[in-house]
């Protein structure tokens, strides 16, 4: 008995030391044989125990009940150990659990990620996948199956394969319901011989056809099916274990991560070009929106001032004007870009002015304090006047009748400065970090669309300038427009070019 306890702590001992462990390596054979007789050793004492106790306190049919107990014991060991699932099952755990792993899986994992991320080849990520995948296990090539936003899976890449023809694979496929419920790797010379092995799954004839088909990998990505990999039989035949097909799940996952990435990166892109063309309509009805305005208020007052001279100068000036930035607008909308690329030099003050009187008709009316007579500066004349005629229009909105508006011009440090200062209901900080720039974000309900402030800040800023908004709640706001002047913009341009 003391022996019994004191060789294991020695043994303990021994392998904790390094000087004492010898560099002895025991196959994997051997273990399970021994392991499987130190097993059925173990089984059988506590059977000779149980049998000995129902000998002793089995009464008259004690020795009769010892013997069935012992031979019905003895059968379930063999049972047991003929079976090919227990056995099977037994050397998953000795090898994952008493023997180094197969694989370097540093080495592996670089190796992986190196050629997903196309630090090795440049050729295009879904052969690159195939790649990267078939290397674990030797293959040397293999197709791509990839699914859609319905569920359906469509080949799209090969890899060292033969060139053919693949049939789509329907959501409502076996293969897909297998992959999706058990995400196993398929072996199809497996599924060949002992298709029960594969409970519920039924593969179609084409993909069994596929010459040296080998491996069925599916690519997991959020717990959804996001395509698969066939892997194309290596050239050298080897066994595949527990090691093998966990690596390869793990290096699948990884791989699919991959490859939504890029469907996320194209289905942007998509999207952004969308974006673009949804944003230049919202430009376009904007200034739609201000030219109907400005055409409503003509024919609003042509009944009583038709026989007014001066009016219908100004009417037909105003009609002029509004058929040239239609016909602006018409031309943007065939290029599909908005035009705010600085054309020629133009005079600030003259735009100004011109808004300053147009606005004239709605109360409060605007107050124009010029401090210089000419402000030239480099940018396209319509949309810059259609950026400040929007800005005080705006501050006429947020101000009642008996208000005040003032748009003063002047030159500060190389730079033109027009500020519209206006004594309206003003607003808070959060309002102007949060909602006044963010685009289709509107307080004018129905009226409005939310865009103007926008335009007018990514307009000034493509011209080189900037915005800058001062305001608080019933004090008013005051609105600044900083633009570099011509002659400064010109010589920047120059050294730049230089």
């Amino acid at each position: 008995a003391v022996y019994a306890m004191t060789v294991p702590l020695l043994v303990v001992s021994a392998t904790r030391n390094p000087r004492w462990s010898l560099p002895l390596f025991v196959s994997r054979r051997v273990v399970f044989h021994t392991t499987t007789v130190f097993a059925a050793g173990i089984y059988l004492l506590l059977m000779a125990l149980a049998g000995y106790y129902i000998r002793i306190y089995g009464g008259d049919w004690g020795n009769v009940l010892q013997i069935a107990f012992l031979f019905g014991a003895f059968w379930v060991l063999l049972a047991l150990l003929f079976s090919g699932q227990l056995r099977a099952r037994l050397k998953v755990f000795l090898n994952k659990h008493f023997f180094n792993y197969k694989y370097d899986y540093r080495e592996e994992w670089l190796h992986l990620i190196g050629l997903l991320s196309g630090q090795q080849t440049t050729i295009p990520l879904n052969a690159r996948v195939i790649w990267a995948l078939g290397e674990i296990v030797e293959s040397p090539g293999g197709l791509l199956w990839l699914c859609d936003d319905a569920g359906s899976c469509q080949w799209v890449e090969r890899f060292n394969a033969p060139l053919t023809d693949l049939p789509d694979v329907t959501r409502d496929s076996s293969l897909l319901r297998f992959l999706a419920a058990r995400q196993w790797v398929i072996n199809l010379d497996e599924y060949a011989e002992a298709p029960d092995r594969y409970e519920g799954l039924t593969l179609p004839t084409w993909l069994t056809g596929i010459e040296d088909g080998w491996l069925l990998l599916p690519l997991i990505h959020e717990k959804g099916v996001l395509g698969f990999v066939l892997l194309l039989h290596p050239r050298a035949r080897q066994e595949l274990n527990w090691e093998n097909l966990d690596l390869l799940k793990t290096a699948g996952m990884q791989a699919a991560s991959y490859l939504a990435f890029q469907q996320a990166a194209s289905a942007l892109a998509e999207a952004q070009q969308f974006e673009g063309f949804n944003r230049l309509s919202a430009f376009v009805m904007h200034d739609l929106k201000n030219l109907v305005a400005q055409l409503s208020l003509v024919a609003k007052n042509a009944a009583r001032h038709k026989h007014n001279p001066a009016f219908i100068d100004d009417a037909v000036s105003t009609i002029e004007n509004s058929v040239a930035k239609m016909n602006r607008l018409m031309a943007q909308l065939r290029t599909a870009q908005v035009d705010t690329t600085p054309e020629s030099e133009t005079d600030l003050a003259v735009v100004v002015h011109d808004q300053v009187n147009r606005r004239k008709g709605s109360r409060p009316q605007p107050v124009l304090e010029l401090l210089q007579p000419e402000i030239m500066v480099l940018a396209e004349p319509d949309r810059l006047g259609a950026v400040i005629g929007h800005v005080i229009q705006n501050a006429q909105d947020a101000t009642p009748p008996d208000g005040e508006i003032r748009v003063r011009l002047a030159t500060e440090d190389a730079m033109a400065v027009l500020d519209v200062t206006d004594t309206g209901v003003g607003m808070d900080q959060a309002f102007i970090a949060e909602r006044l720039f963010r685009p289709f974000d509107s307080t004018k309900g129905l009226t409005g669309m939310g865009i103007g402030a926008y335009e007018c800040r990514e307009f000034v800023r493509s011209v080189g300038g900037r915005v800058q908004v001062e305001s608080e709640p019933g004090q008013g706001t005051r609105f600044r427009i900083v633009l570099p002047l011509a002659d400064k913009m010109t010589d920047h341009r120059a050294q730049a070019a230089t």
